[in-house]
């Protein structure tokens, strides 16, 4: 079972979507989703985010990437703007290529306990070498 990323706080605004619509925008470290009108079926989301960048924890320089998120919804859908402001949270954060991508999932699988999840960052050449990694949430099957 994941632990509870220190870096997620669920909305505490009422069920519905408080970032959406609201004007200019800043990072903000507050996943919001809404329902899912099909949980009966499988249905895969992927989110790609192009511009993703955060910061060599060594070197203090910047780090550019590709997210992919792909995953299957049970009861709820992550909301695009909310993952945005999220993912610009970490925009002055020194991290590991490994411990993002491993972070991003254990935050995404505890807000929205999906039947399925995996996160893919494609980072981009640094020294010559470019890095891609994939962590991957599989539920417990349920009795």
């Amino acid at each position: 079972m994941p632990k509870k990323s220190p870096r997620v706080k669920p909305s505490t605004a009422k069920p519905g979507l408080s970032l959406l619509g609201q004007g200019p925008s800043r990072p903000k470290r507050q996943l919001e989703a809404f329902p899912n009108s099909h949980p009966q079926r499988d249905t895969e989301i992927t989110l790609r985010c192009t511009e993703f960048t955060c910061l060599c924890p060594i070197t203090g320089q910047p780090d550019f990437a590709t997210l992919e998120i792909c995953y299957i919804p049970d009861r709820l859908i992550l909301e695009s703007k909310s993952l945005k402001l999220y993912l610009w949270t970490y925009r002055d954060v020194g991290i590991f290529h490994e411990n993002l991508v491993n972070e991003l999932v254990n935050a995404l699988s505890v807000f929205l306990k999906p039947r399925r999840l995996r996160v893919t960052g494609h980072f981009n050449v640094r020294g010559g070498i470019a890095i891609d990694v994939t962590a991957e949430y599989h539920p417990r099957r349920r009795p």
